[in-house]
């Protein structure tokens, strides 16, 4: 998609703080950080949000999730917790119409979150 600043950063169009990058997926640090560890996980397959995923993309969702453990644990945060969080819609605090999840560890994470 050529106005995703996600698809933009993909390819390398806009720059960023890359912590893995394979393949599928970037992850990459969040630029106004809510935690000490803040990053941001994308499939490098564009999909707007989770209401529009196919059965096709369980594969990269479930491999996101995988991934999102050992980048866990090569932060620091797995053996403390983090929280792994993604928005869907407007109301529901999605800014980027890219399926995006973020990575938050560091500290206490409150309940609920906003």
């Amino acid at each position: 998609m050529e106005n995703c600043i996600f698809c933009k950063i993909i390819g390398g169009d806009i720059p960023c703080d890359k912590v893995y990058e394979d393949d599928r997926i970037l992850a990459f640090k969040d630029i106004e950080p809510q935690a000490p560890v803040h990053i941001l996980i994308i499939p490098k397959k564009h999909i707007s949000s989770l209401n529009d995923l196919a059965e096709e993309d369980s594969k990269i969702i479930s491999y996101i999730f995988l991934k999102a453990k050992e980048l866990a644990k090569n932060l620091g945060i797995s053996e403390d917790g983090y929280r792994l969080v993604t928005n869907c819609g407007k109301a529901g605090g999605q800014t980027v119409d890219h399926v995006h999840f973020h990575m938050l560890g560091g500290r206490n994470l409150q309940w609920p979150p906003g």
